[in-house]
């Protein structure tokens, strides 16, 4: 009898283990879009992230066509590194990389103008890559539109819907200048001093507040914002963004999502007395102001040094979690970036557990309130090396993190709302 006993526990405890697993398996079939569009890239390769030489661009002005048109990247952000002038008022531009190897992230931002208007045609080329970043004009530096495409010729297409190789090797475009510089830029311009003035702006709010945690390469502040309401609010988040300069789409969905944590709203207001924000929006300000592809100006790939920390900016922010741990509960973590098209990049329930489930259960919220974009979902199933932010979060810190990615040309508007929803559901679900 006490064998039949034993067995029948044990055929128990077997079935209990298969309904969980079977309920994980429903809850990521669930959250998970039906497989199409970009499913993300491989295991990223551990690399060295010790200094690595960086090759600054000459700043300054070309002056073409008998000095009456000119071309400029002397500016923060500028990325320009050779004009041509090959006659009949067209012009060949080349971008080159910081330092190579590196991810194919050509980013560029230069601005043109002439003594008197005309129309001239230029011509974007690119060391050992293609034409990633479709071109966005600008003539106050804060305003940008994307350019007509009347006026843009891709030359010799890419195959594919995403990824490098489905780009155009270069790119041709027209534009009517003027006496005023237009400027000419991959993405958005969001330097270190147009995310200060909304750091800045946002700080106004009694509520809020900033100050550096860290200083760079070129010792430039490395700025981070605490959104705190409540003295007992000893539940915490940890949001950043920027790690790679040219990822604008992902900060400006991180820019949305602090703003509605930050809200007027019923529910933010609850929220903000249990729980404190942590933010560091640029994590990398010299390679957005250097106007670099990938790298900070120690020449690393930031989202690559959350193992060894030889690098200042993951440093202080490593440093700053070490010294939070005492007197907070990380209960999630955010890091921001952009790539070919939506995706979420978070941690397997099998190495994260029951943990884990929550970043799972918010992809779903976002997912069902936004079914007009489906994002699909690679999950990483490794914990060591932790190398990248979000497993430096979850195995030192034991928060549920997620690499959250948005798409280079998602439509800004679709960004905002989503980066209101994430941050509506992650309310939502923390206070249950």
């Amino acid at each position: 009898m006490g064998n039949n006993i034993l067995k029948s526990i044990l055929v128990l405890l077997a079935l209990a283990l298969v309904a969980c697993k079977n309920t994980e398996k429903a809850i990521e079939e669930e959250t998970s879009p039906a497989t199409s569009g970009y499913q993300g890239q491989g295991p990223n390769p551990v690399v060295p992230t010790v200094d690595r030489p960086v090759q600054r661009q000459w700043k300054g002005v070309w002056a073409f066509n008998d000095s009456t048109t000119f071309f400029t990247n002397d500016f923060e952000g500028g990325r320009l590194n050779g004009v041509a002038y090959d006659g009949n008022d067209h012009y060949t531009v080349w971008i080159t990389a910081e330092n190579t190897p590196i991810n194919v992230s050509p980013w560029y931002a230069f601005k043109v103008w002439t003594n008197s208007p005309r129309e001239i045609t230029i011509q974007l080329s690119y060391q050992d890559s293609r034409s990633r970043y479709y071109p966005k004009i600008s003539t106050d530096g804060v305003h940008f539109k994307p350019l007509d495409s009347l006026y843009f010729k891709a030359i010799n297409p890419g195959e594919g819907e995403f990824g490098i190789k489905a780009a155009p090797e270069f790119a041709e475009i027209t534009l009517q200048v003027k006496t005023e510089p237009v400027i000419v830029s991959a993405q958005e311009l969001y330097t270190s001093s147009r995310v200060k003035s909304w750091v800045d702006s946002l700080s106004q709010k009694p509520f809020v507040s900033n100050y550096p945690i860290g200083r760079t390469r070129e010792n430039r502040p490395l700025h981070l914002m605490e959104i705190k309401e409540g003295g007992q609010a000893k539940k915490a988040l940890m949001v950043i963004a920027r790690q790679h300069p040219p990822e604008v789409t992902g900060f400006l969905a991180m820019k949305s999502f602090i703003e509605t944590l930050s809200g007027d709203s019923e529910e933010a207001r609850a929220f903000r007395k249990e729980h404190t924000v942590f933010v560091a929006p640029l994590m990398n300000p010299d390679g957005v102001d250097n106007g670099h592809w990938r790298h900070n100006m120690g020449g690393i790939d930031l989202n690559r040094d959350w193992q060894n920390f030889n690098q200042p900016e993951t440093r202080s922010v490593r440093d700053f979690l070490r010294a939070k741990d005492a007197d907070y509960e990380f209960v999630f973590g955010v890091d921001f970036h952009s790539t070919w098209d939506d995706i979420y990049y978070p941690l397997d329930t099998v190495v994260a557990g029951p943990k884990g489930k929550i970043v799972f259960d918010w992809i779903q919220g976002i997912s069902q309130r936004l079914p007009q974009k489906k994002t699909n979902i690679s999950a990483s199933d490794k914990l060591d090396p932790t190398m990248v932010s979000r497993t430096y979060f979850f195995v030192n810190h034991d928060m549920p993190a997620i690499v959250f990615e948005l798409g280079d040309d998602t439509p800004r508007d679709f960004l905002k709302l989503k980066g209101q929803v994430a941050a509506e559901e992650l309310m939502r679900l923390l206070m249950e």
